[in-house]
């Protein structure tokens, strides 16, 4: 029962910031940008009694991934700016994100080791 209302209530929210970003691109965008996915999947942890610990390792691995997650819509702005192709500035920004969190990887076990 639960996946069924996750997954109705996301398609229901991202049904609705597309829909607010083909009316009014800016405001979409800044919604978009709101961190609503890792809001839900806390409040969905909690519900189903995940533990604290659990939700707080989560929580780091949202800021973890944040910065590679700038770096890809980065890359993937600067590539529609100058008329790339849709794909493939998706393209880049994935291989941009992949890229960044290895490299934040490496760094990160150079300082915890």
């Amino acid at each position: 029962m639960y996946l069924f209302i996750k997954i109705i209530s996301s398609a229901a929210i991202i049904g609705l910031v597309t829909e607010l970003a083909r009316r009014f691109p800016l405001y979409g965008g800044i919604i978009a940008a709101l961190p609503l996915i890792s809001i839900l999947s806390i409040i969905w942890l909690t519900v189903q009694g995940e533990s604290t610990q659990n939700i707080t390792r989560f929580t780091m691995g949202v800021l973890a991934g944040f910065p590679a997650t700038a770096a890809m819509l980065l890359v993937i702005y600067i590539g529609i700016k100058h008329s790339v192709h849709l794909v493939t500035a998706l393209l880049l920004g994935i291989v941009v994100w992949g890229l960044f969190l290895t490299v934040q990887k490496f760094i990160m076990n150079g300082f915890v080791s």
